[in-house]
């Protein structure tokens, strides 16, 4: 390997976390949630770190989940938007998928489906993110008509929070009391909790929950959090130090000049750009880490190139290892350098970096 990128994955601080998203919801089953290729993780591989452990997985899309059970995945896999179209049905029961149902279209054909293999069904609820889900009137209705299919074996509640990271909001009360209003549905299971909810609103996890991001060691809220501050970060991204070069007071560095050099400056030039998936819009500023010691971006993110200002740093050499964000450096700090979350960061990371696991 030539070009010195890579992203360092520790399965064993996945499993710690998702052993950490279990013990806040003992009397709840955890569905792994493993989508978007295991938040840039590499589903497969943390399918198989998590599977002697979890009832279930949950992906996106049946892409996503015929990747898993060709990697020789058996747990169920949930399909958190159900089927695209009526002719995946067919693999629902052969393949022991679990899909959720969200609207009348895919009522509809499951209803017109010869299945003969019975699943769980995972009914979605709009409670107030207006995203995807029967509305509360409609559920009991909808609950009669998969109850009567001979294919569904079980009917399990499900709805989404809009804004779970935010526990001081009044917004996801409001959603599970829209929850709660819904009659005709009792004694079934359900399934609520994402992993801000896990964390922060115990009201909510009842008989499933889905840990997503959590288990890749970032925490989904702004403020502290007792819990989140126990995760275990999974992934490392690093490069190393390809050029140097000493940039003299006016002087600008990289595209559009948007670093103007305020003092005699020292730049190292790494490998690493949006190419890779680190984000273009990184502000001067961001930090990184070399040998130990924070950087700074300077300059505008480029195709395969970032620039960093390491003047005040203990002597940098060519090779020098720098980390982008990981286990020195929070993903979700960088995330607010960037004006975005910790979950872009990741699922964004394209194949051109490479991934390493350790156990």
């Amino acid at each position: 390997m030539s070009r010195k990128v890579r992203a360092d994955v520790d399965l064993s601080a996945i499993r710690h976390n998702y052993s950490l998203a279990c013990a806040q919801a003992p009397k709840a089953q955890a569905a792994a949630i493993v989508k978007a290729n295991g938040y840039g993780h590499g589903a497969v591989k943390v399918a198989k770190a998590l599977e002697a452990d979890v009832p279930a997985f949950g992906v996106a899309c049946i892409e996503e989940a015929i990747e898993l059970r060709e990697a020789g995945i058996t747990k169920p896999i949930m399909l958190l938007e159900g089927c695209f179209d009526a002719d995946e049905l067919s693999l629902v029961g052969s393949e022991n998928f679990w899909p959720a149902v969200h609207s009348e279209h895919q009522l509809q054909a499951l209803e017109q489906a010869e299945l003969s293999n019975p699943f769980p069904v995972f009914l979605k609820i709009d409670s107030g993110m207006h995203r995807l889900g029967f509305q509360p009137a409609q559920v009991a209705g909808v609950v009669s008509r998969l109850q009567a299919l001979p294919c569904v074996s079980e009917v399990i509640l499900m709805t989404h929070f809009a804004r779970s990271d935010e526990p001081a909001e009044a917004a996801t009360r409001h959603q599970l009391e829209a929850f709660a209003s819904v009659t005709g549905v009792e004694g079934l299971a359900a399934c609520l909790s994402n992993s801000a909810a896990v964390m922060a609103w115990p009201e909510a996890h009842r008989s499933w929950v889905r840990p997503g991001m959590m288990l890749y060691g970032a925490t989904p809220f702004m403020e502290p959090n007792p819990v989140a501050d126990r995760l275990q970060v999974a992934m490392t991204l690093s490069t190393e130090v390809i050029a140097l070069r000493d940039v003299a007071v006016g002087e600008s560095v990289g595209y559009g000049g948007t670093f103007v050099c305020e003092r005699p400056t020292r730049i190292a030039t790494i490998a690493m750009g949006y190419g890779d998936g680190y984000p273009r819009h990184a502000k001067n500023g961001t930090p990184v880490v070399i040998n130990g010691q924070r950087a700074a971006v300077a300059g505008r993110v480029s195709m395969d190139m970032m620039t960093i200002d390491v003047t005040d740093l203990d002597e940098v050499q060519i090779g020098d290892r720098v980390e982008l964000f990981g286990k020195q450096l929070p993903v979700s700090e960088v995330a607010l350098w960037c004006d975005t979350i910790p979950y872009t960061l990741v699922t964004c990371l394209t194949s051109r970096v490479p991934r390493f696991y350790s156990e």
